[in-house]
């Protein structure tokens, strides 16, 4: 985003990639609908430490790059507070890619642990995986 103090007169482009509210936008207006409840108390239900979320709230930090999981943390805080959201609002507003079936989502997060290993931990891996699979079919 282009500041304005850098370049004077010249106003930052729009972000055309999301539509209806941003991630700042949608957490105000779930929060407003719990007037008793603070972005702090978002922060330690969600997991979320309170700076990272006041600052996606203030629009002071990107929301790109967060993780799947706090999405669906955030979406299940309202959720219990009786706030209804969806996760593919929470996605969209993030500018986030809505994932597919959790279970892919699931896969794709453990190939990527799996892939950052070292070699002798990933034989460690499909050692465990190999003997939870044979238990389970056992029980």
């Amino acid at each position: 985003m282009t500041s304005h103090q850098n370049h004077p007169g010249v106003e930052p482009a729009e972000d055309h990639a999301q539509q209806g509210e941003d991630l700042a936008a949608l957490l105000e207006r779930l929060l407003g609908a719990r007037p008793d409840k603070t972005q702090k108390d978002l922060a330690t239900e969600s997991g979320v430490r309170y700076p990272t979320l006041n600052a996606w709230i203030n629009r002071t930090r990107g929301t790109s790059r967060i993780d799947h999981e706090v999405l669906r943390s955030l979406v299940e805080v309202f959720r219990g507070w009786g706030v209804e959201v969806t996760p593919k609002e929470m996605f969209e507003a993030a500018g986030r890619p809505v994932p597919g079936p959790v279970g892919d989502e699931r896969e794709a997060r453990l190939l990527k642990i799996y892939r950052a290993l070292p070699e002798g931990k990933q034989r460690d891996v499909v050692k465990y995986a190999e003997a939870m699979q044979a238990v389970s079919r056992v029980q």
